[in-house]
């Protein structure tokens, strides 16, 4: 299981600065419990403690051997910062659709497309953070598909990056922290994960 340190890519210049004093704030959806907007809030804001219910989504990308690609985030994110997690997580600015949000930020994170990509429900959870003492009150989206290239990460938000198998994710786990909602939307994806990866792969 190789794991591949993020090199010196720079950050898309055309994207909104996901965290920056000057930047103009990051807006996120606030949702009730059947996912439907109810309102905005500031991304910080929305998850200081108890936290306020937002949509999100979470990408899992296989390559052609049924292997997930798992990103370490980087150092320097306010929010769960060095834990191993899903191939990318995020939020959909306001009324910008999950699928799109969940695509652009695979490029804007990742440096590549998937080669498919499709939706495989939702879940709803609450995590705190231990570290942050921030907490995720998520309506999340979720989507599975496959990837053809390598990552070209942008340092800024991962470490590292590392594909494997469900005995190799095991043992990471044993040794190396992951997020708090990374089980959570694992599970919940897995009969999607199976029908993209077939049984052969373990998921």
């Amino acid at each position: 299981m190789p794991i591949t340190s993020a090199k010196g890519r720079s950050a898309d210049s055309d994207r909104r600065p996901e965290a920056a004093d000057d930047a103009e704030p990051i807006m996120l959806e606030l949702v009730d419990e059947d996912g439907r907007t109810i309102g905005t809030a500031e991304k910080v804001s929305a998850h200081i403690a108890p936290g306020r219910l937002h949509r999100a989504f979470s990408v899992f990308l296989f390559d052609d051997a049924g292997r997930l690609l798992l990103q370490r985030r980087a150092l320097e994110k306010y929010h769960s910062p060095g834990v191993w997690s899903n191939t990318c997580c995020g939020h959909p600015y306001p009324a910008e659709p999950p699928f799109v949000a969940a695509a652009r930020r695979t490029g804007e994170e990742l440096g590549l497309a998937p080669a498919l990509m499709r939706e495989a429900g939702t879940v709803r959870y609450n995590h705190p953070d231990p570290a942050s003492g921030l907490v995720e009150q998520e309506y999340n989206h979720l989507f599975v598909g496959t990837v053809a290239a390598l990552p070209d990460p942008d340092p800024s938000e991962i470490a590292e990056t590392a594909f494997v198998t469900p005995a190799e994710l095991d043992a990471l786990r044993e040794k190396y922290p992951f997020s708090a909602w990374f089980m959570t939307v694992l599970d919940a994806a897995r009969p999607a994960i199976r029908e993209v990866t077939g049984d052969a792969a373990g998921w």
